[in-house]
């Protein structure tokens, strides 16, 4: 079923471009005329419609224009038996689609009304989620459409808002690259965003989260303190998850690295009163991690 509303313009060439002359009566008509349409790059748009009178066999064209650009040829068919035509095409860049065909003895040319279909890009970036602070956080990625000197920005999201930290373009194929250095360890959300173009419309891509560290020396406690009542209330145990601190207020959540493992831990007590000690470890942390006696650790805070 073609919707009530579609129209279609019958137009002749000249010099200057082709010139509207047609209105309801003209003998081309495509779904969807006269709107817009958004897609993810790649997806398959169906364009079809139906010529009057119901005839098979007559040529149709389907025509497409970048926007700020005129059209061009994209493919041909020919009507069924009931007069309608149908197109399947790949979205892979924005703009207009119409019909043609030729539709009078003399060749005056009948065009549709544009529809006008938004490609909206994929964006995928990827990076390191555990970096040590001091050192660069890259992140890696690619824009489709695959195209070259695509702008595309490596953001961090503060209280404010996203701030973006770096700028670059794609290279070939659409992959980019992106740095920032941290200021201080903690926990990062970031994203790349691609702000859109004549291309496709704009998209972003969120990384999972990234664990940034600093290094401290750290020891463990427990054994014949268990059922003692910690600084910050509750009683310690041989399974209780949490770290002795000096300063940090209670039930503050920090995330430990050591030799590949993690571990998320509330402060539940103060310490170490060892000097040059920064952490002290519960047992049921220090199993987690697979911690030693003494070493040292990298922290989120």
């Amino acid at each position: 079923m073609i919707p009530t509303g579609a129209s279609a313009t019958q137009v002749s060439g000249g010099a200057g471009g082709p010139k509207a002359t047609g209105g309801p009566n003209a003998p081309l008509v495509m779904a969807g005329a006269g709107k817009s349409q958004r897609v993810r790059y790649g997806k398959r748009v169906a364009i079809r419609g139906f010529v009057s009178p119901r005839v098979a066999g007559r040529p149709v064209k389907l025509e497409h224009a970048i926007r700020g650009r005129s059209f061009r040829p994209l493919a041909a068919t020919k009507t069924g038996a009931d007069g309608s035509y149908r197109f399947r095409v790949k979205a892979r860049r924005s703009g207009s689609y119409r019909a043609t065909t030729t539709a009078t003895p003399n060749g005056a040319q009948t065009a549709t009304a544009a529809r006008t279909v938004t490609v909206v890009a994929r964006l995928v970036g990827r990076s390191r989620r555990h970096v040590l602070g001091g050192r660069p956080l890259r992140v890696r990625g690619k824009l489709v459409p695959r195209m070259s000197k695509r702008a595309v920005r490596l953001q961090v999201r503060t209280r404010r808002g996203w701030k973006t930290v770096d700028r670059t373009r794609t290279r070939a194929r659409g992959r980019f690259r992106a740095s920032f250095r941290p200021r201080r360890a903690g926990v990062y959300r970031l994203r790349v965003r691609f702000p859109g173009d004549s291309a496709a419309a704009a998209a972003s891509d969120r990384l999972k989260r990234v664990y940034v560290y600093r290094s401290g020396h750290a020891s463990w406690y427990g054994p014949g303190l268990y059922g003692n009542s910690t600084s910050c209330g509750g009683a310690l145990t041989a399974g209780r998850l949490g770290v002795a601190h000096k300063y940090l207020p209670c039930g503050t959540r920090v995330t430990f690295r050591y030799r590949g493992r993690s571990v998320t831990a509330p402060v539940i007590d103060r310490g170490p009163f060892v000097g040059g000690r920064d952490w002290d470890l519960t047992a049921a942390t220090k199993r987690r991690l697979r911690f030693g006696d003494v070493g040292m650790v990298w922290s989120t805070r």
